[in-house]
């Protein structure tokens, strides 16, 4: 038996960074986004010679273990180790064997959300192998759990609901750890157009989100009331862009992308540098009307909102920075699992 998964990846268009705590926990937050037809794939093959084997084809590293009920947590595929410990601990009470490969469509460190919908991917590959009890909210929860507390990775709740659950989602953010996804039903022309008119761009570049998830965090700790303020600007900024997308005012897209750029910048300091700069500026002179860093900031994917018959200026405006545009479809479904 072979047992596969695959979670999309995701474009955080409003409100990034409000579901990070303290502020989660202290305001509440908002977040938009929306799932792309880029994903993180996991496949389960069970073994019967008492071993456990992790391969991250991707990055081209592989483990191999006698098989154990905890493996231990050294910095060498953490992820698929910590996943591995909790389902263990929570559900089966005893040691597996199996090997089990993953595989993202973006790099590390890329602003699309790569690990949480790897975890997503993983543990809805665990759950169709030995038929776990978890619907959406538990399982996007666990996996939540599995990063920022089992293995204290820095970052937010969105990734982790919308990897599970798919589609353009409003995603609220109460203080009492309680999270709603609320689907938005968007006529099918829309999301062509979405597609269409936002260019996602890899800038070559990557970051370790955790740092400038750290810092924000500690401003909201410490009151730093330019950091708050522009938290709060971009809660505000999801609700405005989740009006504009189901009225149909799509060219409101850009300005409110350009409106949450500027507040982004306050948020912690890395989240822009002098390169991504020069790109946004290009963009914007080239005929785009708003965009952003995808994710924490720092590098990774940009993306931008280009009416009418912009798209090609600005494409070819990018690609004298040595990075590349990424074809791509915002996508409806969610984790999907299968066997076979």
């Amino acid at each position: 038996m072979i047992i596969r998964s695959k979670a999309p990846l995701r474009l955080g268009l409003a409100g990034g960074g409000t579901d990070v705590a303290p502020y989660s926990e202290i305001y509440g937050g908002s977040i938009l986004n929306a799932t792309i037809s880029m994903y993180a794939y996991a496949t389960i093959e069970p073994r019967y010679d008492g071993k456990i084997i992790l391969n991250s084809v991707d990055t081209k590293e592989r483990y191999e273990f006698v098989m154990t009920d905890q493996l231990n947590i050294d910095g060498n595929l953490d992820l698929l180790k910590g996943i591995y410990n909790r389902v263990v601990r929570d559900f089966t009470k005893k040691p597996l064997s199996f090997e089990l490969s993953t595989y993202v469509d973006a790099p590390p460190g890329s602003g699309l959300g790569t690990s949480s919908t790897l975890v997503v991917a993983i543990l809805g590959a665990f759950a169709e192998w030995l038929g776990l009890p978890l619907g959406d909210y538990d399982l996007a929860h666990l996996a939540y759990e599995i990063e920022r507390i089992d293995l204290k990775m820095a970052g937010g709740k969105q990734d982790q609901y919308s990897a599970t659950f798919g589609g353009v989602n409003f995603m609220e953010f109460s203080n009492k750890d309680k999270v709603i996804v609320n689907p938005l039903r968007i006529k099918e022309k829309y999301l062509e157009e979405l597609s269409h008119n936002i260019i996602l761009y890899h800038t070559e570049t990557s970051r370790i989100s955790s740092t400038i998830i750290e810092q924000q965090s500690r401003n909201v700790s410490n009151k730093n009331e330019k950091t708050i303020e522009a938290m709060h600007k971009l809660k505000e900024q999801a609700i405005m862009m989740k009006e504009s997308i189901l009225k149909g005012e799509l060219d409101k897209i850009g300005e409110l992308l350009d409106f949450g750029w500027k507040f982004k910048k306050n948020m912690a300091a890395g989240i822009t540098n002098p390169f991504i700069d020069k790109i946004y500026e290009a963009a914007m002179k080239h005929g785009a009307s708003g965009g952003k860093v995808s994710g924490a900031g720092g590098g990774g994917f940009m993306f931008f909102y280009c009416p009418g018959s912009t798209r090609s200026k600005v494409v070819e405006a990018l690609n004298n920075f040595g990075g590349q545009t990424k074809r791509y479809e915002v996508t409806a479904k969610g984790l999907t699992t299968w066997s076979i």
